[in-house]
Order: C-alpha cells, then structure tokens, then sequence
C-alpha cells in the first residue's frame, strides 16, 4: 500500500500543475487568436 500511495504521490503532483498549466496556457492562446483575428479584421478594412 506504501508503494501505491508513492505511486500518487508521485504522479498526481506534475498532472496536477501540467493540467493548471495546460489551462492557463489554453486562455493565453484563446486571447492571442482573438487579438490576430481583430488585426487581420482592420488590415482588411484599411486595404479595402
């Protein structure tokens, strides 16, 4: 049982914070899309 525990223990902690990163890292991306897709929208107004 000692093992098994050891086994979480070991294992839950980098999910845990590579899944928090995963996360913060998916809302950087969105807002960054959001951010290209509103400049790519003005460049097409100023050139048309």
């Amino acid at each position: 049982m000692d093992s098994f525990s050891e086994l979480i223990a070991n294992l839950g902690f980098p999910i845990a914070v590579t899944a928090f990163l995963l996360i913060r890292l998916e809302h950087k991306l969105n807002e960054l899309n959001d951010t290209i897709l509103s400049v790519m929208k003005e460049v097409i107004k100023k050139e048309g």
